[in-house]
């Protein structure tokens, strides 16, 4: 299969970013992982403003549960950022983060060239891991439209998508990115690293102690 006309290997890619923040936090004992803090900021707004040094065309955040108080937070980061920030409610996050990854793919408005969706509560994920996975998007062979972070063979997040996958994924009824990955092996290149920060979020009271967040 060979989407690669809808790339482009240009250095300067066009970059969207997917965050995905709608999730329950149910091992938290209901908490939304997008709020939890870091030197007094949210996860969220130390992403977003981290990754402001990459001009992003667009940030789509996606909500569910806890939609009201992550979109204020939204609201007052946007204050403090340049590039445009947008977000989407999952009406039924019940349905788990593949009815998330969906709506957030169909609801993407700008000309990117490649898209990174990301998890809104990997603590160590910051520019320096996006910048990386765009320099193995650059390095890529000629079928190779996907980059995915691997550490001691486990796969980790973000994940670099080239428009033209996104493309196909859209066009299959009810397609997500996971499955369409198994599917396709051939368009996925493995970025084997050590750094840590692809693997390591937060699911539990003890991730929060061992990440060195603030308490809840």
């Amino acid at each position: 299969m060979t989407v690669s006309g809808e790339s482009s290997k240009s250095p300067n890619l066009r970059l969207a970013i997917l965050i995905l923040a709608a999730g329950e936090g149910s091992r938290l004992g209901g908490y939304p992982k997008a709020l939890l803090k870091k030197d007094g900021d949210s996860l969220l707004k130390h992403f977003v403003q981290s990754i402001q040094t990459l001009e992003p065309l667009e940030t789509l955040i996606v909500t569910g549960f806890y939609s009201d108080q992550i979109e204020a937070e939204i609201k007052l980061i946007k204050q403090f950022v340049a590039s445009p920030i947008t977000w989407v409610k999952n009406l039924q996050p019940e349905l788990g983060q593949a009815s998330s990854v969906r709506l957030g793919l169909e609801s993407l408005r700008s000309d990117y060239d490649v898209l990174t969706i990301a998890l809104c509560d990997q603590p160590s994920i910051a520019s320096t891991e996006i910048e990386a996975l765009l320099g193995q998007f650059n390095q890529r062979a000629a079928n190779q439209e996907i980059i995915l972070p691997m550490v001691n063979g486990q796969r980790g997040n973000p994940v670099l998508f080239s428009r033209g996958v996104i493309n196909q994924i859209l066009s299959i009824p009810g397609m997500v990115c996971r499955p369409y990955m198994n599917e396709h092996p051939e368009l996925v290149k493995s970025f084997t690293t050590d750094n840590k920060a692809y693997l390591m979020d937060v699911d539990t009271q003890s991730d929060i102690q061992k990440l060195g967040l603030d308490p809840i």
